[in-house]
């Protein structure tokens, strides 16, 4: 067996959740001695699939792409497979089933299990399947690799108490389950430390927060807290729930410094009986009045949404109330969905399932009408001057147009030409913006002024560093002898 690490690749499926808990994922495995496979290596020794049961066809892209391995397990001695996520909790039972040669499967509730799983599947050479029904631990307390060195994810919650019907998402993550204000501010006050500029607040839900705490304003005042924290520039959440969305929320935003002019809202619907069949607990005029808040008190904020189109029992009256309302709002971005059965959801055994062609006709005439929409409040950006935030990976152009990419407070993405001097990811640069395209804004003068920051700093020693080989793991089996003293538990002990 050679001296050289194993290898690893996650490959992540849906929502920001899932992205972050990637990132544990990774931090877990280089814990334990493995190595990211460098890019466009020929495989690695193991692959970590974090599924998601939400998107459309999300079993068969799985299987598909379990099925595209199999061959190369079988050519590669050694080799493991592992799927976690919201598909494994959901199919637990199924997964090894349909794919033997899978020697891991692990849920939402016990991601830290993947390495002792990995070494026990190994051992015992069968699959390991372990899915916890309740969350063993925050996932913040679990070692992280971090995509960003400027920006990061920070949980506040797991979970969510609401029971859409086109949505699985709580039967496989569960009730919602609040952090400590005090863990979520320590380990913002803890990135910041170690250079990052931007935090975006993730919850399922993520206004509710306080419901498990018992303190309904417990959302504002943590924005406004976040607000005292020197050398973070830069704040920002996903995803808020419009039953949820409060005027104090509303004041924090408008208040707080670092409190970024942007909100993704989703509206799924804009007819109310739609909104009535799909247990969302706000109707139209609700939505629209938030919508009205929030330009009162941030003239400048960029909206985003997410639309369902077509769900079950929709009617063509139902679907223009829809464009009435993105008419309305005028959103910077909407992601839009043609509605698709979700086994295991309510909405999956409801009368009146649209046709795929109606469906996809609705569809084209949002996507049109928003497309226009975003092009024109886009427009709006012309002659503005602001400040990025300048990203890495963001413009997947740059190399060919000698151009840089970085995000506005509104969080547009602007591509700008590159100044005369370095500029690092996490830097930030003052631009004006010149041309403006549906989904991009450009800024083609020379930049106004650049400033190098302490996040630009991190980006930069994270890319010198050298590789420290780490240790290795445990089975998690009982030692003998006296058991050595328990580390201090980290102050973040954040969430999913």
């Amino acid at each position: 067996m050679s001296d050289s690490p194993r290898t690893y690749e996650v490959k992540t499926y849906g929502c920001q959740m899932n992205v972050h808990d990637s990132e544990r994922l990774s931090g877990l495995l280089e814990e334990a001695g493995y190595v990211r496979a460098p890019k466009g290596a020929d495989g690695a020794d193991v692959v970590v699939f974090n599924t998601c049961a939400v998107r459309e066809n999300a079993d068969n892209r799985l299987y598909g792409n379990l099925g595209q391995l199999a061959p190369k397990k079988a050519e590669r001695p050694g080799m493991q497979i592992a799927v976690g996520g919201c598909l494994a909790q959901k199919d637990r039972d199924t997964i090894v089933k349909r794919a033997p040669w899978v020697d891991v499967v692990f849920g939402t509730h016990n991601i830290g299990s993947l390495p002792v799983l990995l070494e026990r599947a190994r051992i015992a050479e069968e699959a390991q399947v372990e899915i916890a029904e309740s969350l063993e631990a925050f996932p913040s307390t679990l070692p992280t690799r971090r995509e960003s060195a400027y920006a990061a994810w920070v949980s506040v919650s797991v979970g969510c108490n609401n029971t859409c019907t086109f949505c699985i998402v709580p039967a496989l993550r569960g009730k919602e389950k609040d952090r400590r204000p005090g863990d979520i501010l320590a380990e913002i006050e803890a990135l910041v430390a170690e250079g990052v500029s931007e935090i975006t607040l993730l919850g399922q839900n993520v206004n509710a927060y306080g419901s498990d705490i018992g303190d309904r304003e417990a959302f504002s005042k943590l924005l406004r807290a976040c607000g005292k924290i020197e050398g973070l520039e830069r704040v920002r959440f996903t995803s808020p729930h419009p039953r949820d969305f409060t005027d104090d929320v509303i004041a924090a935003m408008a208040e707080t410094p670092n409190a970024m002019p942007q909100l993704h809202m989703p509206l799924q619907s804009g007819s109310d009986a739609v909104l009535k069949a799909m247990r969302r607990s706000y109707r139209q005029d609700r939505y629209l009045g938030i919508i009205a808040k929030v330009r009162a008190a941030m003239p400048d904020a960029a909206i985003s949404t997410d639309i369902i189109v077509g769900f079950p029992g929709e009617t063509e009256s139902d679907f223009e109330q829809t464009m009435h309302v993105v008419r309305e709002a005028r959103f910077a971005q909407a992601f839009t969905f043609q509605y698709s059965k979700r086994p295991g959801t309510p909405a999956a055994d409801m009368d009146g399932q649209i046709p795929k062609t109606v469906v996809q006709a609705r569809y084209e005439r949002l996507v049109a009408l928003q497309e226009q929409i975003s092009w024109e409040e886009n427009k709006k950006q012309v002659g503005r001057v602001v400040e990025l935030l300048v990203a890495e990976g963001e413009g997947r152009k740059d190399d060919a147009t000698h151009r840089l990419s970085g995000r506005a407070p509104d969080n547009r993405l602007v591509h700008f030409e590159k100044p005369g001097e370095p500029v690092r990811p996490g830097d930030v640069v003052t631009v004006e913006i010149t041309y403006a395209a549906p989904h991009h804004l450009l800024a083609e003068k020379p930049a106004l002024a650049v400033r190098r920051t302490r996040a630009g700093d991190a980006w930069e020693s994270r890319n010198a560093a050298p590789v420290v080989k780490p240790v290795g793991v445990m089975l998690g089996l009982p030692t003998i002898g006296a058991p050595a003293p328990v580390a201090a538990a980290a102050s973040g002990c954040g969430c999913d």
